[in-house]
């Protein structure tokens, strides 16, 4: 039984008495700006799962404690074959732990560094998948606000998993949602309206622009606006009105139409749902419940005889890294259990001096120790 194979009795629970001693580390599979990934192994049940670990410093420095905790909260509540679903969160004195669905198929980001060619069925396939996630996710009155292949997951038989709900913001009843989140070439244009001055809010219909942004370079190997990470929010609305993607002339009509639909810059006339997605006629032959049971089985499936995943993770975690995972135990022996308080004052999010002050004691913390 894999990691996503969830029965009642092993469901997960935020009561159980879970740490760090309860893991054994296997290696480094993925990092973030101020997180890594790893492959660990329940000691009592075997089982295997990912570890996300976050270095509690470089949170509160960068100010991210308030979105590790939220997208915690959100994880919890989440349960749904096309995500990478949660079952454990802990912390020590060093780290924040969530353990996770371990997908060992690779991100899609990967695949395409590997000039894997997908095939327009394969990214059919991958669109009807994400596509019930976001379903699902629409009902929980949530929007990811970063899709894109390197947060899609294959799991061993090539399915895909939505991950990463670190900028995820939930929505109550019609209001919307007006902060500035995503990753630039993959954001919807409306996010970039607020730059202007005017701005009405957005919904869900974002995640479906970055889902057909995602489709579209899986297909070419190139985004379908090419921006660089400096280009002004204006200059960015005014490509999208003045440029128009390529569609090789090698593409199917039926994929250019469904990209296209997933692509319209007019919020109205984009596909932005569920329901509109399969009231396509274009995806008449999809047979949605066996989409959903994993039934039909995907036309590219990752090399089971390979760790899908840049082999440099683990020699980073091994010999670059000042403190990595497998000496933890031995650098955490005479550290003293200050974390809660200091994650607590951290969370205050009314000003900055709380932060400030909790970046100075961490600080003076790490680099002098505390009995």
């Amino acid at each position: 039984m894999t990691s996503t194979d969830m029965t009642a009795s092993e469901a997960p629970c935020l009561f159980l008495s879970v740490n760090f001693d309860h893991f054994q580390i296997l290696r480094a599979i993925g990092k973030g700006s101020f997180g890594k990934v790893c492959i660990v192994q329940k000691k009592d049940t075997k089982k295997m799962y990912a570890m996300k670990y976050m270095n509690k410093l470089k949170c509160v420095e960068r100010n991210e404690v308030r979105n590790v905790f939220k997208e915690l909260q959100i994880m919890q509540n989440l349960e749904h074959p096309f995500l990478v679903n949660f079952w454990y969160s802990f912390q020590d004195e060093e780290d924040m732990f969530m353990v996770v669905d371990l997908l060992l198929g690779g991100d899609l980001r990967y695949h395409l560094q590997q000039n894997v060619h997908f095939s327009e069925n394969t990214v059919k396939m991958y669109i009807c998948e994400i596509a019930l996630a976001l379903g699902y996710l629409r009902s929980k009155r949530i929007i990811h606000r970063d899709i894109k292949p390197d947060n899609i997951l294959l799991d061993e038989h090539g399915h895909c998993h939505l991950t990463d709900f670190n900028i995820a913001a939930i929505v109550k009843d019609d209001l919307r949602a007006t902060s500035i989140a995503g990753t630039k070439p993959y954001m919807a244009p409306e996010l970039f309206l607020p730059y202007e001055g005017t701005h009405p809010g957005y919904s869900f219909t974002v995640d479906w622009w970055s889902l057909g942004v995602s489709a579209y370079e899986l297909l070419r190997g190139q985004r379908p606006y090419i921006m660089r990470s400096s280009m002004p929010p204006n200059e960015i609305l005014q490509m999208f009105h003045k440029v128009s993607p390529g569609y090789p002339a090698a593409w199917s009509p039926e994929i250019k139409s469904l990209i296209r639909k997933l692509l319209s810059i007019d919020v109205q006339r984009r596909v932005s749902c569920l329901g509109e997605l399969q009231g396509l006629d274009l995806l008449s032959d999809v047979n949605w419940d066996a989409v959903l049971s994993k039934q039909l089985p995907p036309s590219f499936i990752p090399n089971r005889r390979r760790l899908n995943c840049d082999p440099t993770f683990e020699l980073e975690e091994m010999i670059l890294e000042s403190k990595p995972l497998h000496k933890k135990k031995k650098r955490l022996a005479r550290k003293t259990l200050f974390w809660i308080h200091c994650m607590a004052l951290a969370f205050d999010g009314r000003s900055r001096e709380p932060r400030q002050k909790l970046v100075a004691v961490v600080q003076t913390y790490n680099n002098k120790g505390m009995d």
